[in-house]
């Protein structure tokens, strides 16, 4: 499965989640109802949320840092490679740094875990109030 990709993607393994999250991928989940649909979807192996602009790709990861994620590594002050998520602008191809476990399909405008089939492409399309993907 894979994750559609759009403007700014901000993409965390689902496995990452149900380790570091406190209260687990059931909280996260919860935490984030009334966004899925919107601009947070999910597959099997990765969780995407977006944004517009640096300043909220930002945002999100003080938020997720402040949970207790590891999200990149420094040198100096510099960022040189994602840790437990990964920030992908879509039209520039690919992720903004170094990262290990993901896989971008620029082309297809989609994301999937390294090592697993790219799948079925996961958008806001597949969630509505009567039918979410688990």
């Amino acid at each position: 499965m894979s994750v559609h990709l759009e403007f700014i993607d901000f993409i965390i393994p689902v496995h990452v989640i149900k380790e570091k999250y406190p209260g687990g991928w059931g909280k996260c989940l919860s935490d984030h109802e009334g966004l899925i649909g919107g601009r947070v979807w999910y597959d099997d192996y990765l969780f995407r949320d977006g944004a517009m602009s640096p300043n909220d790709i930002r945002h999100l990861l003080d938020k997720w840092s402040e949970l207790g994620f590891n999200t990149h590594i420094e040198v100096g002050k510099k960022p040189t490679k994602w840790i437990d998520v990964c920030v992908v602008e879509r039209m520039f191809g690919g992720a903004t740094l170094e990262c290990d476990w993901i896989k971008v399909d620029a082309v297809g405008d989609f994301a999937y875990l390294k090592g697993k089939p790219a799948g079925e492409v996961i958008s806001r399309n597949n969630f509505n109030s009567d039918e979410r993907v688990e």
